[in-house]
């Protein structure tokens, strides 16, 4: 069994129609949708509609942690825009997922990203793509257990949850082979961006699960540059598969 691993796809349709190239099976652990590119500041939806410039601003204000400057100011754009934003944000999402989707091959698992929409994505799945939340599937003999999602921040990305609830699926998925989420375990070096210079959340639930199951695998993204991108906690190998809007590469798994 040959298993291709993306997060934090953001957007990368060329790159994604080859992520599975060579694979049985593809896996996408979430945040599909670009809003706000920190690298490319010319790229995403907010860029589309105001400009390069504004989008370095809106950046600038979220890497200072001035959460509520930034939604003020971004506030008053959309305003001056003359159109309902979640409107308008809902009708970019959508051309973004319809692109995304149609070039997934039909053997893909996939579970959502903080920045995901989960109610829009039956409109765009393909035969064969199958999406798990707190669930698990047998593939090639191991079983996966799937958790998506992202947890509470002063960001107010589209798929936060409690951390009840995000609990809960973790403890649905119980003893598995491979754990694979969206957020890493909490631990601190594989929560802290180096580049954004700050620490991501991540699940005291999924640390819990690891240090109680022992599964051989943990996967996730969501950190785009970590300060540690593998660690091991007992017996599991824990694993941030990279930013493959970053790189164009997926995490290869041979087993």
């Amino acid at each position: 069994m040959r298993v291709h691993v993306v997060s934090d796809v953001h957007g990368s349709v060329d790159a994604l129609r080859l992520a599975s190239d060579g694979a049985d099976v593809l896996v996408c652990l979430g945040d599909l949708v670009l809003f706000l590119d920190y690298h490319d500041v010319g790229g995403g939806i907010f860029a589309d509609l105001f400009g390069a410039e504004a989008a370095q601003r809106l950046i600038d204000l979220r890497s200072a942690k001035q959460f509520d400057e930034a939604r003020d100011w971004s506030r008053s754009l959309w305003e001056g825009l003359g159109e309902d934003p979640r409107t308008v944000i809902e009708r970019k999402v959508r051309e973004q997922y319809a692109a995304l989707f149609a070039v997934m091959p039909s053997r893909t698992y996939l579970t959502y990203g903080n920045v995901d929409v989960p109610r829009l994505w039956p409109e765009f799945l393909q035969p064969g793509q199958t999406v798990l939340d707190g669930q698990t599937v047998d593939l090639g003999g191991r079983t996966w257990g799937f958790v998506g999602g992202g947890l509470q921040t002063p960001m107010r990305t589209p798929y936060e949850i409690s951390d009840e609830e995000y609990a809960a699926k973790v403890a649905a998925v119980g003893s598995v082979d491979v754990l694979a989420c969206h957020i890493p375990p909490a631990v601190p070096e594989l929560l802290y961006d180096v580049e954004a210079r700050r620490f991501e959340r991540g699940s005291e639930a999924t640390l819990q699960a690891i240090r109680e199951t022992q599964p051989g695998l943990v996967l996730f993204g969501h950190v785009h540059q970590p300060l540690a991108g593998r660690i091991r906690i007992g017996r599991t190998e824990c694993v941030n598969v990279g930013h493959f809007r970053g790189t164009g590469d997926p995490y290869v798994l041979d087993y």
